[in-house]
Order: structure tokens, then sequence, then C-alpha cells
């Protein structure tokens, strides 16, 4: 194989890692420096909690990222709601809708469970949770294994879902960039086709956060924790809502979920509205100052690095990666599978190569090697998992094809 030409540099040191050395792929990314360091500031005034500012160390400290995801988001900050994990944000939009015995949730087939189990738990409430294979061959838990993998010649996905949609279905649950195979599906095409069709159409956003930007025209939620690519720490997360659907979800009921901000001075303001119009309507109580600290900072990160930026360098990483590697017979069906969703602007920032091209032991054996080299990987439901953010470089790339070939 011949080593990748260099891609346009981005300046690596904006991310300030402690671990910049290992090809890490991004589905459990590390936290950023500075998160660290606002983590031990927040910890320093936790040891003196008499010296703790209501507004400044506790409600500000959650505005400030409120802020920030919406700007990561191009949304508005009255729209965003802190919760501890995708999963949360999902289980308050699933638990919180006015359903009614014999709806019905429209799934594609190889959703995470954080995107399946929510949905359904709803069977004991008669909402049917119907799932949907994406492409001919394609299978999931038990039977992945036996699963054919997506191509760029497949048929449209999009079509697909909406194709799939019935006279009972009030909502489709889906990943944005998806966990079994790295697919990136088109939402803003998807939520037209819901709109048009009275559908609420659910993102899970995380797998994509942090190197993508998403498209939030016509949809109803959007979920992420704040950790893989958004660099900051596990169990912080928000939940992005549109403001004509908050309004049909039950409010959390919780007691910072009031109008008026709550008062310590015990002069709580009497609002005639019970429940916040924004998105602390859906807050589960009191986030943790420390998620909210570490993940705002993560996202600045981000934000002054530009994830547009990002998103076309990781590209072009993938682009050399890819063309380098179809140069090896072994690797070569994969590597020009994936070139084509990549060209065809199909992938997020996962590179999922099937089992099909050496057989899983050997990509077990493959996984345990590259830890040697610094290089950590995974395998799911028969695909190996290989990740690029903005932080890793052509030479990078180099490595991780040494380590394949």
């Amino acid at each position: 194989m011949q080593s990748p030409q260099p891609a346009p540099p981005l300046d690596s040191s904006l991310f300030d890692l402690e671990g910049r050395l290992w090809l890490a792929h991004c589905m459990e990314g590390p936290m950023t420096r500075a998160a660290g360091e606002a983590l031990a500031q927040v910890v320093r005034k936790e040891l003196r909690p008499w010296e703790m500012r209501w507004e400044e160390d506790f409600l500000g400290v959650q505005a400030q990222l409120r802020q920030a995801c919406a700007e990561l988001l191009k949304a508005d900050p009255s729209d965003i709601s802190l919760t501890h994990s995708t999963s949360a944000g999902l289980i308050t939009v699933a638990s919180g809708f006015p359903w009614k015995p014999g709806d019905e949730v429209l799934l594609p087939l190889g959703e995470f469970p954080s995107n399946f189990m929510p949905w359904k738990a709803l069977g004991a409430r008669g909402v049917v949770c119907r799932e949907v294979a994406l492409w001919a061959g394609q299978k999931s838990g038990p039977d992945a294994l036996h699963s054919a993998p997506p191509g760029a010649s497949d048929p449209d996905l999009e079509s697909v879902i909406l194709g799939a949609i019935g006279p009972k279905t009030r909502m489709v649950g889906l990943s944005w960039a998806r966990f079994q195979d790295g697919i990136k599906l088109d939402l803003e095409r998807i939520a037209e086709g819901c709109q048009a069709r009275g559908v609420h159409l659910v993102v899970d956003g995380i797998q994509g956060m942090g190197t993508h930007t998403p498209s939030l025209k016509g949809v109803s939620a959007f979920a992420s924790a704040g950790h893989k690519g958004l660099l900051g720490p596990t169990g912080q997360g928000f939940l992005w809502t549109h403001p004509d659907f908050r309004p049909l979800l039950a409010p959390t009921g919780t007691w910072l979920s009031r109008p008026s901000a709550f008062s310590q001075g015990g002069n709580q303001a009497q609002d005639p509205e019970l429940w916040a119009a924004d998105g602390r309507r859906l807050e589960p109580g009191g986030a943790s100052v420390l998620g909210c600290a570490a993940l705002n900072q993560s996202v600045r990160v981000l934000l002054q690095a530009d994830v547009g930026r990002i998103e076309s360098h990781v590209s072009q990483l993938q682009t050399l990666f890819l063309q380098a590697l179809r140069e090896d017979p072994t690797w070569e069906p994969e590597a020009s599978r994936l070139l084509g969703l990549l060209e065809a602007n199909r992938l997020g920032p996962t590179l999922c190569f099937h089992h099909g091209a050496l057989g899983l032991a050997r990509l077990e054996k493959l996984v345990a090697r590259g830890l040697e080299c610094q290089i950590t990987t995974s395998i799911r439901e028969g695909y190996l998992r290989i990740a690029f953010h903005g932080w890793h470089s052509a030479q990078d790339v180099e490595r991780a094809l040494e380590w394949l070939s």
C-alpha cells in the first residue's frame, strides 16, 4: 500500500488532549484537558460549598451548557434540555408523548439499544414498536453475523423508511449516524417526509456529534450524550425539542421546571403557568454541575475548531485511508464499498468494515494487536469500527494502514 498524501492540516493543538498519541475510535473519545480543568475547579468549590454562588456556580453553569449546545446545533438555547445521557433524552420523549393503544413507533433495523428499548417499553401501554430492514439481507441482534453490509448501490434508504410509515405510525425513531453500519441518514429529507405524513421524527444523534452538524429542519426531537465525539464526560447530555413539539410531552415535574427561576431566598415567584415553556420543562431535576461544566468546555473547544472544518478534515482522512486500503487485495472489497458510500455522502465518522472480508476471528486478533500499536478499535455486530476525529492526521492514517496490512 502506498503512503497516503497529507490532508490539509487542522490545528490539532486546538483539541489539547491528554491521549493524543492514541488513534482512538471516537465512540469513546478522550475528554479535553479543558474539560478536566473545569471538573477540578468545580470539585474545589464543592469542597467548600459555603463559597458556591447560586446564580453563577449552579444555574449559570447549566445556562452556559445550554448555550454551547445550541451553538453546536445552530439552534435556540431555549429548546435545549439538559439530560444525563442519550437514553435519558429518548426516554423523556417516549414516556411523555400522549400515546393511545394501537399507536406505532417505526425504527430502522440495527439501532443501538438506547434507541430501541425506550420504544419497546411502550408495549405496556399498547404501543407497537415495528422495525424495518433498510436493504436486502440486513439483520441485527442474534442474527447480525449473517447480515449483508450496505452498499452505495442499495435502495434509497430514506425512501425505505418513509415507505414503511403506516396509518398507525405516530413517530419514527432513528439514529442520524447509525451504530450498526456507520451509515449517515439524510435527516432533512426524512423529516420532510414525516411532516407530510403527520409523523414526528425523533433522532439519536450521538454517533455523529462533534464531527458533523445535523440539520434539525422538520425534526421534532434530537438527543445526544456528551462523551464520544463531543469529547465530554460520561453522564452528561442534552435533548433538543422543537417548540411546537415540546408542549405535547408531559413535563417532568421537577423543582427547576417552573417558569421563574427557583429562589434560594424563599421568595419563589408565583407564575400563572405551572411549567416553563422552554427546555427546562423536560429536565430531570438539578443537573450535575460537574458534568455541565466539563461538557461546556469540550463543546467550546469544538466550536473554536469549527465542526464544519472537522467534518471536511475527517472526510479527507477517510478518503486517504480507504484509497490506500483498496490496494490491498484482502481489504479491497470492503474499502471499495465504503469509499462508494463516502462519495455518496453516506458515512458518519465511523468506518464499519464487515467481517466477511477477513472473518470474525481475524478481526478480533487485529483489535487485540491494535492495542499494542496504541490503536483502539471495536467490533460490533460483525463490523470492525475505525473512526477519525479532528485531532487525527495523515500520519495516523499511515499508522492504521501499517496495523491492518
